[in-house]
């Protein structure tokens, strides 16, 4: 596979993967609880921060670009939100479509660069929402062994002549939460079935995971974050016995041909932003990349090998490093009203009772090679990278590199006050089962629990202080 990329092998490492130096003074993420001993709190992407609150607030790049590279993210933003057109086709670089497809276009999972949602009702068609599928073991490298006649996705589009794989249905059961002092908030659990299948049964032990897309904003910062603090915040044996012990899910890097941590996705099963972009292009899009070459086609779908293509690779090097930049380009929206005494509380409490043991508030990027902006920045994403388990109640039951069934990366919480300006929705968690930042704490299990207990416990001010904090973010 990534032989075809030799010729080009020097200068893909020189632009785009990642050399995370140790910068001076990064070590463990600050902890520090007392909120007026923190500077500069608004800045969540540190100098590279922007201050916008708009619908376009997921879209903007981050300040500092070099000259060449802010023109070349804007061709990266128009691959992005371009609708891609079956082959053959007069727009040769913008063909090649499918066969199988969730999505027309970048932008159609991450509207205006943000967060996606399941589908309302029956009839209307996923929007950045789509169903993992895998089968018990794995593949050579520890990948989620896919399902043989459906692959590792379920994509209920293709082009015209060849059958959809599929459709499904979301079912919710409704339970009850209710707070010591006697609120009651109603928590749905959604169920998944399968109707309209074109290439045969599934296997008997196929495991079904929701996705979500999330909002992109902050990737390239992210990827900056030294392996080394990563490490050092990991605590797999809880050493500190403190009921907590993330760590990092090593996975396939298919471009260096190693194992790597991974960083992205919500079970932290890709390693960097170049082979997220190649992975989303493959399998929601159907176009193929100088990293994953091959279409998207199992045994059993005889009409997918043989449909037209757009070329091998479908996105050439060029426009495809373009689209890597601009993802990796995006910057983070500044914390609003951080000293509003309230919002200032809930950041206190939410240390307090234990968040911030896996939403770690503050990490230092090291060197990244080929964007200076986004080097030695302290940012404060709220996340530590790491899988923990969350409990039987958000379990899918699919294992994923070493991630296990039960296991999820600390989503970043930055921005996540303004998925309701940007994408008109609320809808929380891997699935979009949480209709709310109330529901999705209350969701938290395993080693989440403590914290989800004690939250819980607090008076309904406390709580609603917790809340807007978490919405000024």
């Amino acid at each position: 596979m990534c032989n075809l990329l030799k010729p080009q092998r020097l200068r893909w490492v020189l632009i785009l993967i990642p050399v995370m130096l140790m910068c001076v003074g990064c070590g463990p993420a600050d902890r520090r609880t007392d909120s007026d001993t923190l500077t500069n709190e608004a800045l969540s992407g540190g100098q590279t921060t922007v201050f916008d609150t708009t619908p376009n607030a997921f879209s903007l790049p981050v300040p500092g670009l070099e000259r060449n590279q802010e023109l070349l993210f804007f061709v990266g933003n128009s691959f992005f939100n371009q609708n891609w057109v079956t082959a053959p086709a007069s727009t040769t670089a913008r063909d090649g479509l499918g066969p199988f497809f969730n999505a027309r276009s970048c932008a159609s999972c991450h509207f205006k660069d943000g967060r996606g949602r399941p589908p309302e009702f029956d009839s209307e068609a996923p929007t950045g929402f789509l169903l993992r599928l895998s089968v018990p073991g794995s593949d050579m490298h520890g990948a989620a062994a896919v399902e043989p006649n459906y692959g590792g996705q379920l994509q209920d589009e293709a082009i015209m002549g060849i059958k959809p794989e599929g459709a499904f249905q979301i079912t919710y059961a409704e339970t009850p939460f209710t707070f010591p002092d006697g609120e009651i908030v109603m928590l749905r659990q959604p169920t998944y079935t399968f109707n309209d299948l074109s290439y045969g049964e599934m296997h008997p032990e196929m495991m079904i995971s929701p996705r979500v897309a999330n909002q992109m904003i902050g990737m390239g910062l992210l990827e900056a974050v030294p392996e080394e603090t990563l490490n050092t915040i990991a605590d797999p044996t809880d050493r500190d016995g403190d009921g907590i012990s993330g760590r990092p899910n090593m996975v396939w890097d298919a471009f260096n041909n190693q194992m790597a941590i991974g960083r992205f996705g919500w079970k932290a099963n890709q390693p960097t932003v170049l082979q997220q972009t190649a992975d989303a292009f493959l399998g929601d899009i159907g176009i193929t990349t100088p990293l994953f070459p091959d279409e998207n086609c199992t045994d059993a779908q005889l009409d997918c090998q043989a449909a037209a293509n757009g070329g091998r690779p479908e996105i050439d090097s060029d426009d495809f490093l373009k689209v890597v930049l601009y993802a990796s380009s995006l910057a983070v929206p500044a914390q609003r009203n951080w000293d509003d005494p309230q919002i200032v509380q809930g950041k206190d409490l939410f240390a307090e009772i234990g968040c911030s043991k896996c939403h770690v508030a503050e990490l230092e990027t090291g060197i990244h090679p080929t964007i200076p902006a986004l080097s030695q920045q302290t940012i404060r994403p709220y996340t530590d990278l790491l899988l923990h388990d969350m409990g039987a109640g958000l379990a899918d039951g699919r294992p994923d590199f070493q991630a296990t069934g039960s296991e999820w990366r600390t989503p970043p919480l930055w921005g996540i006050g303004l998925i309701e300006t940007v994408n008109g929705h609320t809808l929380l968690l891997h699935d979009g089962r949480a209709r709310n930042l109330l529901e999705a704490i209350l969701w938290h299990g395993g080693e989440a629990e403590a914290a989800r207990d004690t939250f819980s416990k607090l008076q309904a001010d406390e709580r609603d202080a917790l809340l807007a904090f978490l919405g000024s973010l």
